[in-house]
């Protein structure tokens, strides 16, 4: 695995996002709904806090990452141009991680204007930095993993729709794990509970990282890019 052919790839998938409407449809729509339910929290419910940006980031997250990356290896199966790729001197998981990393990238850039709700609520008194900083670093974890299992997904077809609604599938299933404890057997809560991105999110957000939300996060984001590059090997056997 070389670097020299992880960034071509990187930089080629995330000018193709910026030279077409995706980028810029995606980063805008994003921050319109957010920053209705922040300014509905900071005017409305005259509450001055960042809990609600990081209460629906991750929410939203379920339907904008599957849309970021249902296009990533399902279109270049379907044009035929995977095939083109892979005749270079470039391995499978090379392109994989080339890909992944430029979904991540635009998932950074869409986040990155919310930090004007920081500087708007600095302006308003006194912040505690702790949570805030470590609410962002959940969310860029969550968004890696979401994206990793959403380029699985993507992997798995050559069919873009098909890929967004198996890629919000399996993230809302991630994001579901900590919500159905109520109904499963005691002894399998616990497993679950571990299971859901939403739980380790909220104990980050709370301003502690843990060493074992961060293995949780690691582990899941690196199983997934291993599978979608196994998927993607599939192809020639």
């Amino acid at each position: 695995m070389s670097l020299s052919n992880i960034l071509p790839i990187f930089k080629r998938e995330l000018r193709s996002y910026f030279n077409s409407p995706v980028a810029y449809v995606v980063i805008v729509v994003f921050l319109i709904i957010l920053g209705w339910f922040f300014q509905s929290s900071l005017f409305l419910m005259n509450v001055a806090q960042l809990r609600v940006v990081f209460e629906y980031t991750p929410l939203m997250f379920l339907f904008f990452v599957p849309a970021i990356t249902m296009r990533l290896l399902a279109e270049e199966k379907k044009t035929g141009t995977i095939e083109l790729l892979t005749t270079k001197p470039v391995q499978d998981v090379e392109i994989v991680l080339g890909k992944f990393l430029a979904a991540w990238v635009l998932l950074l850039a869409t986040l990155l204007p919310t930090l004007l709700y920081v500087i708007t609520l600095m302006s308003l008194g006194e912040m505690d930095f702790g949570p805030v900083v470590t609410g962002y670093i959940g969310l860029l974890l969550v968004g890696g993993v979401y994206v990793a299992v959403g380029l699985l997904a993507s992997s798995l077809t050559d069919n873009q729709i098909v890929a967004f609604i198996m890629g919000f599938l399996f993230v809302f299933i991630f994001f579901m794990f900590d919500k159905v404890l109520v109904f499963v057997p005691q002894g399998i809560a616990s497993t679950l509970e571990f299971l859901s991105v939403d739980y380790h999110f909220s104990n980050i957000a709370r301003g502690v990282i843990d060493s074992r939300d961060v293995i949780y996060f690691a582990s899941v984001l690196g199983f997934s890019l291993l599978l979608a590059t196994v998927s993607l090997e599939r192809r020639k056997w």
